[in-house]
């Protein structure tokens, strides 16, 4: 049984999971539905998309 909440916006359900990854590709499927991305970025089954919160180039650390 998901324990996934009835709706993407609902918070007394429970958090949603994982149901398929592809870490390779940057994404994950959620058992409501919803794909989130590496870059933080998400799109709901409604079509709705949060936008990534990307770290400005200037802010990164550099690789040793």
């Amino acid at each position: 049984m998901c324990s996934c909440p009835i709706s993407s916006t609902a918070v007394s359900a429970g958090l949603p999971h994982i149901v398929a990854a592809r870490p390779e590709q940057g994404w994950a499927l959620l058992c409501d539905g919803s794909i989130v991305f590496d870059d933080s970025g998400e799109l709901h089954p409604d079509g709705s998309v949060v936008p990534p919160r990307r770290v400005p180039a200037e802010r990164l650390a550099p690789a040793a």
